[in-house]
């Protein structure tokens, strides 16, 4: 992870972009006030998407496991779902 301060970026952005896509690399842009950005690959983005998809997927299932746990579930059987299904 590379710390580099904003004139620093904009003198050299495509050097620093490379450096992201090619060789996997975090830099984060340090400005004024600490509003500081980070710049990413692409592919690091969609990763850390997928993770946080998959944290609030597991979320839902965990919830569902402890209302199950709880008894909080109701059973129907194929005709009702059928039937449901034409409502």
């Amino acid at each position: 992870m590379l710390a580099v301060n904003y004139s620093t970026i904009r003198d050299n952005f495509k050097s620093y972009c490379d450096r992201v896509t090619e060789h996997n690399e975090t830099v984060i842009v340090t400005r004024k006030d600490e509003k500081n950005v980070v710049i990413i690959s692409l592919d690091e983005w969609n990763f850390m998407q997928k993770a946080i998809r998959n944290s609030e997927y597991l979320a839902k299932i965990d919830l569902s496991v402890a209302q199950l746990k709880a008894g909080h579930s109701v059973v129907k059987s194929m005709d009702d779902l059928e039937a449901m299904s034409h409502e």
